[in-house]
């Protein structure tokens, strides 16, 4: 299993948002612990998944580009 670590810092180079835009993600539950980032032995620093958050950008661009956004979170196709 090969997995890409970043710190916020690398991350926000590589999807050019600051830092702060990234840490308010994770308060928003957009960024999900054990999915798109780990805190490796239990401690604060947090190291982001690249593949996961580059697979969920993508998916979310895909699904926006093809429908209409409903107020409930959903999509329309029609």
């Amino acid at each position: 299993m090969n997995q890409t670590f970043l710190t916020t810092e690398q991350l926000s180079k590589r999807i050019q948002y600051d830092p702060r835009t990234i840490r308010n993600q994770l308060k928003d539950s957009v960024l999900l612990e054990g999915v798109h980032y780990v805190r490796p032995f239990g401690r604060r620093k947090l190291l982001f998944i690249w593949e996961a958050i580059e697979r969920d950008m993508l998916k979310q661009a895909e699904e926006s580009a093809f429908g209409i956004p409903m107020a409930n979170g959903g999509v329309c196709h029609g």
